[in-house]
């Protein structure tokens, strides 16, 4: 009641109304929202106004901590349903289906859904492909293995799965989780002596999907678990879908076997939106929103915010909160005001290892995987030492960061930026190629 008083009604409505209290634990108060840019909106713009009610409520100092991954509305339905069976067996045997049901569905977001998903050539396949595995799991593509840039929607399409085969299969019992996540509950296994446990979960789901695999680099012994997992699984016929940021054999430190196994079923790659989807992508985001923005700012900021989809949708919720909150449209020019550090961050940040290893391959004529690759002959070493020079020229990245990248140590990252360097201010013609070299990989 505070915040509403406090607060215009479009705004509470907005940000607020549908803010889920979860619990209140030694003055931190956990509350539930809908997804990750809600929690960035509400932690930056109305923390302290959140916190000063709560405290009022509480009778003291509180902290709010913000979750992603609840609907407001599937939760009211859930709650209203239990309510409605009351007393009996079957009333309880309602209610904990709803529960059980609420507690699998309360673990993704839900607006990470096939229908929201937008399609484009970048993407397509893969969305066509986690169709097929949510329609049939295991008997499609199995294991599926996708693999892209940070915030292209691989996390979406492996949410989009899991929610429609709950929707399909009432019954399915799906683990979905990051690697490190897996990692942990390993580790927490080990501690507490409760791995008969933990391979009882994991090896006994219908469908596995595991996010951002490539963490698993260089653990030998979450390999050697995952490794009887994946057979476990496999044998059984049960879905595996995995995400990376690279393809299974470039992602250095990871054992043959696992990369083989990962190769088996299909792998398919999720690229950068062209402006075309990105245009896409905003109008469908702002579709459920009372402010609209113009096609023309949409354009603006699609033109300008190629690197990923996340910064993209936070680019336009900026703007329509901007917009809703002063009672004013947003112009193009305004948009690019409000946006400028944004824009600023998109300009110096966008480039990747990732993307500057593929174009020095390419302008070099030598394969991707050789940018990683133990061999030496004088034809691959030296574009590798360019790219090496040009990682660390055009990111904020440590050399040993960039060793990790190329499977070199920091000493060999030093030496190629050293040699390239001074080959660089000797030979006019190859000073040229950088400077292609450096376009084409802001391009």
């Amino acid at each position: 009641m505070r915040l509403k008083q406090v607060l215009n009604e479009d705004t509470f409505q907005r940000w607020i109304a549908g803010i889920r209290p979860l619990g209140l634990q030694d003055g931190v108060c956990r509350l539930g929202v809908s997804n990750d840019m809600f929690c960035d909106w509400l932690a930056t713009n109305y923390l302290d106004v959140i916190q000063e009610a709560l405290a009022l409520a509480a009778g003291g100092p509180v902290t709010a901590s913000f979750e992603s991954g609840y609907d407001p509305e599937v939760v009211g339905a859930a709650e209203s349903a239990s309510a409605g069976t009351a007393g009996g067996a079957t009333a309880a045997a309602t209610r904990a289906g709803i529960e059980e049901r609420d507690e699998l569905l309360s673990r993704f977001n839900r607006h990470y859904t096939f229908d929201s998903f937008v399609v484009g050539e970048n993407n397509k396949f893969a969305h066509a492909a986690c169709g097929a595995v949510a329609k049939t799991p295991g008997k499609a593509y199995n294991p599926l293995f996708i693999y892209g840039g940070t915030g292209l929607g691989k996390t979406h399409l492996l949410q989009a799965v899991a929610q429609d085969v709950v929707g399909r299969r009432k019954r399915a019992r799906i683990e979905y989780l990051t690697s490190e996540e897996f990692l942990n509950r390993f580790i927490d296994a080990l501690r507490e002596k409760s791995l008969p446990r933990f391979r009882q979960i994991f090896r006994n789901v219908d469908v596995l999907l595991i996010d951002d695999v490539h963490f698993f680099t260089g653990k030998e012994q979450i390999q050697e678990e995952f490794f009887h997992t994946f057979n476990a699984l496999y044998n059984s016929h049960k879905q595996i879908i995995i995400t990376s940021d690279r393809p299974p054999h470039e992602i250095g430190g990871l054992e043959k076997r696992l990369v083989s196994r990962f190769e088996w079923g299909l792998t398919t790659e999720v690229q950068s939106p062209d402006l075309e989807t990105r245009v896409a992508i905003l109008r469908c985001k702002q579709e459920d929103q009372a402010v609209k923005i113009d096609d023309d700012v949409l354009f603006c900021i699609a033109s300008r915010i190629k690197s990923n989809i996340r910064r993209l949708e936070g680019a336009l919720i900026r703007l329509i909160s901007h917009a809703s909150l002063n009672h004013t449209p947003v112009t193009r020019e305004l948009a690019e005001k409000l946006l400028q550090p944004m824009l600023d961050e998109e300009a110096t940040g966008s480039v990747s290892i990732e993307r500057i290893q593929k174009v020095v391959a390419e302008f070099y004529d030598v394969r991707l995987a050789d940018m990683t690759s133990k061999a030496r002959p004088a034809n691959i070493a030296f574009p590798r030492q360019v790219a090496m020079y040009l990682a660390r020229r055009l990111t904020d990245c440590s050399t040993p960061v960039i060793g990790e990248q190329f499977r070199r140590n920091h000493a060999t990252v030093l030496h190629a930026v050293t040699t390239v360097s001074a080959r660089q201010e000797r030979d006019a013609e190859f000073r040229q190629s950088l400077a292609v070299l450096e376009r084409k990989v802001r391009n």
